[in-house]
């Protein structure tokens, strides 16, 4: 059987970029069982309400929701288990560093499938304010609104 290549897209967190300002990204391995890794092929996951904390030296992945695998017996994992992220040991002290700050926190932009392994896209984020979310929605609908204005005089001409 052919070995996976490439990157498989299973979840995404939109949520995220619009609620924190996202600063640095890392990329991590997930510690994950069978039935995890199985209901993840099916592409069912939500990162919405992911967060992740350094613990002992270790990262953890906390609230992200993989469901259980319909086919999966007494073996199946809990759906909001916390999940241990593999990382460098540099990247380690990068996200403690920091997270010590305030306002910062790390959280989940994507999982998906890269060479077959699944991994997540972690971000170190700041908060944003209301007016700071505001701000954006009404800049992306002024750029949206000069692309059509830019298609309508192109299909006139």
């Amino acid at each position: 059987m052919p070995r996976e290549e490439g990157r498989k897209l299973i979840a995404q967190n939109k949520r995220a970029r619009h609620d924190y300002h996202i600063e640095d990204t890392y990329e991590a391995g997930l510690v994950l069982t069978g039935t995890e890794v199985k209901s993840l092929r099916a592409g069912r996951a939500n990162l919405t309400d992911g967060f992740a904390h350094i613990r002992d030296g270790e990262v953890w992945l906390e609230g992200v929701h993989i469901p259980e695998y319909t086919m999966g017996t007494w073996t199946n994992h809990a759906a909001r288990r916390p999940r241990k992220l593999l990382l460098h040991r540099r990247e380690i002290g990068k996200l403690s560093g920091a997270t010590t700050e305030s306002g910062r926190t790390i959280v989940p932009l994507s999982l998906y499938f890269k060479d077959g392994k699944v991994k997540v896209e972690i971000a170190v984020a700041r908060g944003k304010r209301s007016y700071d979310k505001r701000q954006a929605i009404a800049k992306r609908d002024a750029e949206r609104e000069m692309q059509r204005a830019r298609a309508a005089r192109l299909k006139r001409r």
